[in-house]
């Protein structure tokens, strides 16, 4: 049910050539196909071990060639070097994060400068002044957006887009 959301994200990115993408809670790896087509490196962070199997199924070839990586992690705690990421991605999980504010912590840290953060979640679920918190992390040009997937019976999501300052 998330993968028009996930391919639309991988849209607004602009990817290019040798990005590294970071994926936080990539489900079964539909965005991470999606992202890796564009992108150098796609890193798909997850707490679930399942779902890491599912992505890890659906992406063998990209994991094996290098392309895709999966690592067991969250967003609070992506295992990632920091300032090592163009662009971090989540879909329809920042709700589930225990901690939100050590994971947008965590998102600047791995960001390189300008790096992009793009989350989207389902405008139902989305936390009450979610793009007040991502200013608040750090980050700038902070705009938010409704959007209403194409797939039957999805409802609208909320998509918050951000840039790392240049510092």
């Amino acid at each position: 049910m998330n993968g028009a959301t996930e391919k639309y994200l991988v849209q607004m990115a602009g990817l290019q050539g040798k990005e590294q993408v970071v994926v936080l809670g990539p489900g079964p790896g539909v965005g991470l196909r999606a992202a890796a087509q564009y992108a150098g490196v796609v890193v798909g962070v997850d707490p679930s071990q399942e779902m890491l199997l599912a992505a890890k199924r659906r992406c063998r070839e990209l994991v094996e060639c290098g392309k895709v990586e999966l690592i067991h992690g969250e967003a609070a705690d992506t295992h990632r070097p920091e300032r090592s990421a163009s662009v971090v991605m989540s879909v329809n999980n920042v709700h589930l994060w225990p901690d939100r504010a050590a994971g947008f912590a965590e998102i600047h840290r791995i960001l390189k400068p300008g790096g992009r953060l793009l989350i989207s979640v389902h405008a139902k679920w989305a936390p009450d002044g979610l793009a007040e918190e991502v200013a608040a992390a750090g980050f700038g040009d902070v705009v938010s957006k409704q959007w209403r997937p194409p797939a039957r019976g999805a409802g609208t999501a909320l998509i918050v887009k951000a840039h790392r300052s240049e510092q």
